[in-house]
């Protein structure tokens, strides 16, 4: 039985696989040599590797001085990959420019808001609205795609790597004015949008707008937040340029991407690029270890499938021993390999890819963990590649199979950018701090999310949706989640939401935005951020920190829980508004993570939405279903140190036997993947 189709977004890709889910990883061979090369190709097939990224930091080699090629070396290596049975994931290499480009064309080196012009050195050094920079990525591009376009190695293009470097040059004011005059119009109306009355900025001409560079205090919010957008649009533009080179000399079932980076890395709007690539493509590194980071897993897996719109994704790279926190890098421990592959796959991946496939001896990133490590073949991290890969290739059923969740967390980029500038009341609203503890209480209940746009005209399709900081919202997206609820949806609203239009201007008569404040049946008048450090009691026993609000209900909404101390004392803190066919939520502050987990679970339960299985916390039950829904696959992941007993029926797809008729217990990090159906 096979779950998917062969021309959805990644079936281009697993049709070219053999019908597999992809396995393998970025692959550097001019980093080595023939000795070396001999040797990977014996280890790719023990460690069933069929998909290998190659080219993504090559443009020196490539294109060793300005306008000559060097196409011999590659040419071997992608013959040589394909006479081994492993397909190619050709990138462009556009995020390392080579020294010649940077003595060239100095000007098109990135400047930072402090106005300091940066150097050749490192990756990403280039400025995208640079003409220069812009004319030789394409020139590259349009090379490789002449020349590998119906190569039979090549099955997907990869288009640079991780966009990712912001610029303030002169160039980028250019383009800038540009943009404005496509969103705005007129300098009136941008002197509108942006408030410019304020502090004596009213621009008389184009000429006198400039990036929001360092200045002596708080910048315009609204040209920051315009910039960003700007930003993230001239990114999308410079990807499709490429991508259009690429497609204009490959087959079609060739998929073009690019790799996203979570969360926050990349000024980028990700609706946009999840809209214009073939396949959504992410690199992700867990920002913790043990349950943390399989949480973390499932946050980016299930950003990655919502921005594509719920089709099949790729993992392209993670790390086989890495595990990032904030001042270290931790190793993974026995067994998370194979689990966090899997996890991936489980939230809807269609393969496991890393960075890289051997561990560079020297270079920027020479401690970075690698497939083959610096012991080589004979050590722990290999095998546990190896084993890896054996899983995986027993999986090839479910490509092309889509998750499907009733619960969703509303993310925003122009929230995120509104709410990461200057002049807040608190320092300490963290946009993706909220939008990942909503998701990790969806996930510590069990509950598979997607995320959502506030916008998005399919809302129908959830049960649930959690706003975990809707701080920036327009009129139209405010009335759809009035109708949304009133329609029979359950939201959940926290604090600071609906306060600004998408100029970043503030809404004027109470907040939130009126059609939301209708749904929630409150009118908040009036903010009190906490002090640092301090704290609130709740009339349910509950904590709180961070924020408050005063607030007054309008019939029938209630108060839930109410604030026991301080002026606000016997107002109300959480509410609850029965509306039309629905329920709205709204948190006035920031409860503390027992409370807030409970209340999730709370809302979830009353919205009739459900985990998958009754299990413990840390063991995932996550549901894969073929598109003609002929089957699904049930994907079971222990995450903690003690057996677990799961009463289910199903083909185990890892042992290739029917379970019991008593179920399975999955031992200590132990994983079960099940056909159904």
């Amino acid at each position: 039985m096979t779950g998917g189709p062969t021309g959805g977004p990644t079936g281009g890709l697993t049709g070219r696989l053999g019908g597999r889910l992809a396995f393998g990883g970025d692959y550097n061979p001019e980093q080595w040599d023939e000795s070396v090369w001999k040797e990977d190709d014996l280890l790719m097939r023990w460690a069933h590797v069929n998909l290998a990224t190659v080219g993504v930091f090559s443009w020196a080699l490539l294109e060793p001085e300005e306008g000559r090629y060097d196409f011999g070396w590659l040419d071997a290596h992608l013959d040589r990959l394909h006479a081994n049975g492993v397909a190619v994931d050709l990138a462009t290499p556009t995020a390392s420019p080579p020294p010649w480009f940077t003595l060239a064309h100095p000007d098109a080196m990135p400047v930072t808001d402090t106005g300091v012009r940066l150097t050749h050195g490192s990756r990403d050094t280039y400025c995208l609205a640079a003409p220069t920079y812009r004319q030789a990525a394409l020139r590259i591009a349009t090379a490789l795609a002449e020349r590998y376009g119906e190569h039979p190695a090549v099955a997907m293009w990869h288009v640079h790597n991780e966009y990712a470097t912001v610029c303030w040059c002169d160039h980028a004011a250019a383009a800038f004015r540009t943009w404005l005059r496509a969103r705005h119009g007129t300098l009136d109306a941008v002197n509108e949008a942006w408030g410019t009355a304020f502090w004596s900025q009213r621009y008389g001409s184009w000429d006198e707008i400039l990036p929001p560079r360092a200045t002596q205090w708080h910048r315009n919010p609204g040209l920051a937040l315009d910039y960003r957008r700007f930003w993230s649009d001239e990114a999308l533009a410079a990807y499709r340029e490429q991508r259009d080179a690429i497609r204009a000399h490959t087959a079609p079932d060739r998929p073009v991407t690019t790799n996203l980076m979570l969360p926050g890395y990349q000024t980028l709007d990700l609706w946009s690029f999840g809209r214009e690539v073939d396949v959504v493509g992410i690199d992700h590194y867990p920002c913790g270890p043990g349950l943390d980071a399989a949480a973390d897993i499932a946050f980016g897996a299930d950003r990655a499938r919502s921005f594509g719109g719920g089709k099949p994704w790729l993992l392209v790279e993670q790390g086989a021993n890495t595990v990032y926190t904030a001042d270290r890098t931790l190793p993974k421990e026995p067994g998370d390999i194979l689990r966090h592959s899997l996890a991936h796959i489980a939230h809807g991946s269609d393969g496991a890819l890393f960075f890289q496939w051997r561990q560079s001896k020297a270079g920027a990133e020479v401690w970075h963990s690698a497939m083959v490590p610096h012991a080589g073949p004979d050590s722990r991290i290999f095998r546990e590649v190896a084993d890896t890969g054996a899983v995986v290739a027993r999986l090839g059923e479910v490509t092309g199979s889509v998750v499907r969740a009733q619960a969703a967390v509303l993310h925003d980029s122009d929230c995120w950018w509104a709410l990461d500038g200057q002049g807040l009341p608190s320092a300490d609203l963290d946009y993706h701090g909220e939008l990942r503890r909503a998701h990790r209480a969806l996930w510590d209940a069990g509950i598979t999310a997607d995320f959502a746009h506030p916008a998005d005209p399919g809302l129908s399709r959830y049960r649930l949706l959690v706003a975990p900081a809707l701080y920036l919202l327009s009129d139209a997206a405010a009335e759809s989640l009035r109708a949304w609820v009133q329609t029979g949806g359950t939201l959940l609203v926290q604090h600071f939401a609906g306060v600004v239009d998408p100029d970043h201007q503030a809404r004027l008569g109470g907040y939130p935005a009126e059609p939301l404040r209708e749904a929630l049946g409150v009118r908040v008048e009036e903010f009190r951020p906490l002090a640092a450090g301090a704290s609130l009691r709740l009339s349910d026993g509950s904590t709180s920190t961070t924020w408050s609000e005063s607030l007054r209900l309008t019939a029938p909404a209630e108060a839930f829980a109410t604030y026991t101390e301080g002026m606000l004392a016997d107002q109300p803190a959480l509410t609850r508004n029965r509306y039309g066919a629905g329920t709205a939520w709204y948190a006035s502050t920031r409860l503390d993570d027992a409370a807030y987990g409970a209340l999730v679970a709370r809302v979830a339960a009353g919205a009739e939405v459900h985990p998958e299985l009754p299990l413990p916390r840390g063991v995932e039950a996550v549901r894969r279903h073929a598109p003609d829904g002929t089957a699904s696959w049930l994907f079971l992941l222990n995450h903690t140190a003690s057996p677990v007993a799961v009463r289910t029926e199903g083909h185990d797809l890892l042992t290739a036997r029917p379970l019991p008729a008593a179920g399975l217990t999955l031992p200590p990090g132990g994983t079960a993947i099940l056909r159904q159906g």
